[in-house]
């Protein structure tokens, strides 16, 4: 390679909003850590609101002709994080300096963005057909990224972004508890992620109602980012509604060691999504030994099947509350979940999935998908 890569993503962790993007910037840092030189241009707000939205951009595309002018002709791969709109920018490196391209399809640039408007799936198409590898972190996405999208075979991976086995990995249950200041007579469920309503936030609060009236030593804690302020205020109006506002904690951001302190420390871990490209918060879950509940969509489907973790149907209270149900009365069944999650953590190993995109970089196709 002439000697750097530039890392092009419109989701990136900053010092207010710790887990937006997180996976990116870990994806950074470990491709560093592997001897890499890695610039990265990134929106790392994800405030809404047409202001928020004019001034992220503006600074976005700004950093961005500013590097392909001064220091564009250094770049001998462009990586762009989400197909659109990272992809446009990425093009350019191709275009002015032969840069190879790689993309990574996450999921919601192609079950969601892409539906907004015809232009949007135009553009999409066209960046995918321009790259020089397309990485897709999840099953389902790499079928539609082939079937629905037209990418061949020989220019498609299935790469997800990996997990940090040194940082997510089990601890004692009461240690954990006590480092997050968890009383000892609660049982603790836990979500981390965007607060929004695709991530089934309504769907878990309505569950959990259900679950707290037949066990009141059940508390839920919610991690991640309060993206998009209007939602978060409707649910904390829900769970006002529901008279759950001292069992449900809305935690705010932590960072990852806190985050993974969190997960060791609960009974039982739920990601309710209504989309999910692959699911890498629940493998972090995983290796941190606790069981995790999901709904039957996208990468979740094939990560939580083979008694991995226990699948539930979308957009459903009941099924996702005799979902955490059944993991919750049943010590076997926790054990069991237990030792196959950390077998499944440890097949999507960070530094194996880094040392993937790394020979995708040199111009080698990972073998298979």
């Amino acid at each position: 390679m002439k000697n750097k890569v530039t890392i092009i993503s419109n989701m990136y962790p900053s010092r207010e909003h710790k887990s937006w993007g997180i996976f990116v910037k870990n994806q950074v840092e470990a491709l560093r850590n592997k001897g890499l030189i890695v610039d990265v241009i990134a929106i790392d707000n994800p405030n809404k609101g047409k202001l928020n939205l004019l001034k992220k951009y503006g600074k976005w595309f700004l950093t961005f002709a500013l590097h392909l002018l001064f220091k564009g002709s250094r770049t001998s791969v462009v990586h762009a994080h989400y197909v659109f709109p990272s992809g446009m920018l990425a093009k350019w490196y191709k275009k002015w300096f032969g840069a190879r391209m790689i993309v990574t399809a996450h999921g919601g640039d192609i079950d969601k963005m892409v539906k907004k408007n015809h232009r949007i799936y135009s553009m999409t198409k066209s960046i995918l057909a321009d790259a020089d590898q397309v990485i897709a972190v999840g099953e389902e996405l790499y079928a539609t990224l082939e079937k629905d999208f037209g990418v061949p075979r020989e220019k498609l991976s299935l790469i997800n972004m990996g997990v940090n086995l040194d940082l997510f990995r089990p601890i004692d249950k009461n240690e954990a508890r006590d480092r997050c200041g968890i009383n000892t007579n609660q049982t603790p469920l836990l979500f981390v992620g965007n607060i929004i309503e695709q991530k089934g936030l309504n769907e878990l609060v309505e569950a959990f109602a259900l679950l707290k009236k037949e066990n009141q030593n059940y508390h839920l804690y919610i991690i991640g980012s309060n993206k998009d302020q209007n939602y978060f205020q409707k649910l904390q109006s829900l769970i006002k509604e529901l008279g759950m506002t001292k069992s449900i904690h809305l935690l705010g951001t932590k960072n990852q060691a806190e985050v993974a302190c969190w997960m060791a420390a609960a009974e039982v871990f739920i990601l309710p999504s209504h989309i999910e490209g692959f699911g890498l918060v629940a493998v972090e879950a995983m290796a941190c030994g606790t069981p995790v509940v999901g709904t039957n969509v996208g990468g979740l489907k094939y990560l939580l099947n083979n008694e991995n973790g226990v699948l539930v149907e979308v957009n459903d209270v009941i099924s996702l509350k005799k979902g955490i149900e059944y993991v919750l009365i049943s010590e076997e069944v926790k054990e069991k979940l237990v030792r196959n999650g950390l077998v499944k953590a440890k097949e999507n190993d960070q530094n194996t999935m880094t040392d993937r995109v790394i020979n995708l970089y040199q111009s080698q196709k990972v073998k298979g998908r």
